[in-house]
């Protein structure tokens, strides 16, 4: 629920301090005192639309910020923990806005963006302004309306889901027709290419391997010449080679060692070297043995390895990316399949989807016509009590001669019937404009009802409503207010007698500058502003008897 609300220089506030509790609170005051101005800046900490206008004359900035206590308010929870932004079990959103018409904002201290602010918004709390009446009228609302009182969030999200996939499908076949005969030449392009390269039909490390090869093939002449050298140099000759020297020197190490025992290890030492020397000639030996000059396969070899070099160059590509470079162009033409039966496919793929979201487009109708039918008798009933005795309210869920979209198959349209004996017609044909506020405060009441934000704002939903009427609407948003926080905008002093707190909104005018004030009632407070808006300015024994009637009747 909302707890406090700070107002800072916001058009004619200069300060404003708000502390709010549970039940219903009404705010009253003069015409153009500024009793919505609360309201408008609430909007503000919940996301809504910043002009610079809205800064106060001679001040640098706006800021308004809201305190929610988040008892009981599992989304608003969750949200908060989803985002990184939860910080015990109060909630503060804050909005600056600046005189150039800048805007920052805040949940909880850290800045965010607007999106975060609004989503979190309506979470915490669901504003019913003067213009739901307007709203009403328009299709599109209407069905937002039965959803949220429906509670289609996950229906909702899974036949968007669903027919996103049936439209990208769709789309992909249309394009593949579309490009059908550029891909045409483009494949045979693609074909002309791939054969040459089928034909090369290079394996993934050949060219590597190859080029090793070519390399060595090359150079076996040198390889083998100077493979001989160092033989001889190291065992095989005849005046002097490696071997013949560490021999010698062996052996005059031996007859040291004999001399002095300190000298006993270098034997050794150099018997591992003239070992280590014998396995390097016999290495050199057998790769000297294994050296073929195979003119066949010299032959080959610079021939395979000309070819790969000549279509390389072909195609654009280094030797060594040439193989990748064919797997390439056969997946491009494998993207390219224009065949019959690559459409064919699609179109059955197209289909299914379609049909995917058909059903859930239909899971969808049937809850929104369940819904609808009990959400019928619940306005029906309420516009009852509300001095509409005769009148029938239906709202007509169709799916027929429909265009499938995001939100189903469906159309919703809210029929009533005011007088007996007279067709169901949609809202806004039927109703005058007191009958039209009278039918939006039912829907409302009775909507807000399912609705999971813990607290509801009425801004002057009552217009329009007078007598009788005027006490069943108090009566009916006091009920409200006993589960949920209901903060009720009025000039009726029948709805603001329910109200379970009384806030007053009064302008007053202090060196050429106006400056709107709040503050709460207490209760022979509330009977003198109660008997103002029954008597006008003239307050007379009666009127201040029938206020006192009405806070008791509360």
């Amino acid at each position: 629920m909302l707890a406090h609300l700070s107002v800072n220089n916001f058009a004619i506030v200069k300060s404003l301090q708000l502390e709010l509790s549970k039940g219903m609170t009404t705010i009253t005051g003069e015409t153009g005192a500024g009793k919505s101005i609360a309201i408008d800046a609430l909007g503000l900490c919940l996301g809504g639309r910043a002009e610079a206008g809205m800064v106060r004359q001679g001040e640098e900035k706006t800021e308004v910020s809201a305190a929610f206590l988040l008892d009981n308010n599992l989304h608003a929870t969750r949200w908060l923990e989803d985002n990184d932004l939860l910080d015990g079990s109060e909630c503060i959103l804050r909005r600056i806005i600046t005189k150039e018409g800048r805007s920052r904002a805040f949940i909880n201290g850290s800045p965010v963006p607007l999106s975060q602010l609004k989503s979190l918004g309506q979470l915490l709390i669901n504003i019913h302004g003067q213009h739901a009446n307007h709203q009403l009228m328009k299709s599109e609302h209407q069905m937002a309306m039965l959803d949220q009182y429906a509670g289609h969030l996950n229906l909702l999200k899974s036949t968007r889901s669903a027919y996103q996939h049936w439209r990208q499908a769709d789309n992909n076949l249309k394009q593949l027709k579309e490009n059908s005969q550029q891909n045409q030449a483009q494949k045979q392009l693609l074909e002309y290419q791939i054969k040459e390269l089928n034909e090369l039909s290079l394996g993934e490390e050949e060219f590597a391997e190859l080029e090793q090869e070519h390399k060595r093939l090359s150079n076996s002449g040198e390889l083998a010449t100077t493979c001989q050298q160092a033989i001889e140099l190291i065992y095989e000759g005849e005046e002097v080679n490696a071997l013949g020297i560490l021999q010698s020197a062996n052996h005059s190490l031996i007859q040291l060692a004999e001399l002095d025992e300190k000298l006993s290890e270098l034997p050794n030492m150099l018997s591992e070297a003239m070992i280590q020397l014998e396995e390097t000639k016999n290495e050199l030996r057998s790769y000297l043995d294994g050296i073929d000059v195979d003119p066949a396969r010299m032959a080959y070899v610079e021939e395979r390895f000309s070819k790969v070099m000549s279509v390389a160059r072909k195609h654009h590509v280094m030797p060594e990316e040439l193989y990748q470079h064919h797997q390439d162009l056969l997946a491009q033409v494998e993207a390219l399949d224009c065949s019959d039966e690559r459409l064919d496919e699609l179109a059955q793929e197209v289909e299914q989807k379609y049909q995917s979201f058909l059903n859930q487009a239909e899971k969808l109708h049937k809850s929104r016509s369940r819904y609808a039918k009990e959400l019928n008798k619940l306005i029906t009933q309420s516009m009852h009590e509300l001095s509409m005795e005769k009148a029938v309210f239906n709202i007509e869920v169709s799916n027929e001669n429909t265009h499938p979209s995001p939100l189903g198959m469906d159309s919703v349209c809210f029929l009533v019937s005011t007088n007996p004996g007279q067709p169901l017609q949609p809202i806004a044909k039927v109703a005058s404009g007191g009958e039209l506020s009278r039918i939006s405060l039912a829907i409302q009441v009775i909507t807000a009802q399912k609705v999971d934000t813990p607290s509801l704002i009425f801004d002057e939903v009552d217009v329009g409503i007078s007598g009788p009427t005027a006490a069943v609407v108090g009566k009916m948003l006091r009920k409200l207010g006993e589960s949920t926080q209901v903060l009720c905008v009025t000039h009726l002093p029948q709805v603001a007698g329910c109200g379970h707190q009384q806030m007053f909104v009064a302008k007053q005018t202090k060196a050429g500058q106006t400056e709107t004030q709040m503050h709460a009632l207490d209760e022979q407070q509330r009977v003198a502003e109660l008997a103002r808006l029954l008597g006008g300015s003239q307050i007379t024994d009666s009127t201040l008897a029938n206020a006192k009637e009405l806070l008791i009747a509360a």
